[in-house]
């Protein structure tokens, strides 16, 4: 009998185990665009006028960062974490000792639980790019972009109805 308990007690540790690793943050979203680059901000409206086709040269490229503040723990990552802990460190030890295992497996899970929430709903940063391109005229465009490709400053570009590309 003490055999299935034991075997009983590693699996439910595993499932929690794999349960908490759920919990860790999502590989961040790379975008790979290729021209004709279209900024986020300037869709073309419904009523928007016959296309508009004007040339420029690539003045700057600078990068935005935006970041978005992070949610603070609800205190269920610590919850499950010292959960976890708390059936692992009893598979440890005998008698006070075990006890002990316990009581230090609650606390190390409960510390690991937390941080590892705190990592999903942490603060975010988010990159993109402003070119601001010179037209024939003289006056100055901005474009924001997710990226640049291969752009560079002094490039000569085609604006055709607010899309941007090398010309």
């Amino acid at each position: 009998m003490r055999m299935s308990s034991r075997t009983a007690a590693i699996a439910a540790s595993a499932l929690a185990l794999a349960t908490l690793t759920a919990c860790v943050a999502p590989a961040p979203v790379y975008h790979t665009s290729r021209y004709p680059y279209q900024p986020a901000h300037a869709a073309p409206y419904p009523s928007a006028p016959a296309r508009y086709v004007e040339y420029g040269q690539v003045a700057h490229i600078e990068v935005l960062r935006t970041e978005t503040s992070g949610a603070p723990t609800t205190g269920g990552g610590a919850v499950a974490g010292g959960l976890v802990g708390g059936v692992v460190g009893n598979q440890f030890g005998h008698g006070g000792g075990r006890a002990a295992a316990t009581a230090l497996g609650i606390v190390g899970g409960a510390l690991l639980g937390n941080a590892i929430e705190g990592q999903h709903s942490g603060p975010r940063a988010y990159e993109s790019f402003r070119v601001s391109v010179q037209t024939e005229n003289g006056a100055y465009r901005a474009f924001d972009v997710v990226s640049p490709g291969d752009l560079r400053v002094g490039d000569r570009v085609r604006i055709d109805n607010g899309q941007i590309s090398r010309y």
